[in-house]
């Protein structure tokens, strides 16, 4: 059986914790900032956990993870 490719975009955009969990950044903190508060920013700059619904998903996508 060949071996299973790893997904390169959901590598590029999601590390997996020392438990074993998935960790991803928030989105909307790239650009237009000035219009944001500093509270928004923040919170949006802080990583998050996976929720279920995705996260088998993407560990099937990530065989060698």
């Amino acid at each position: 059986m060949p071996k299973m490719k790893t997904h390169k975009g959901i590598k590029k955009r999601v590390k997996k914790t020392g438990k074993g969990k998935l960790k991803r950044k928030k989105a909307f903190n790239s650009h237009l900032q000035t219009k944001k508060k500093a509270k928004r920013k923040r919170n949006l700059s802080k990583a998050v956990i996976v929720d279920d619904a995705h996260s088998k998903k993407y560990k099937h996508l990530l065989p060698y993870e």
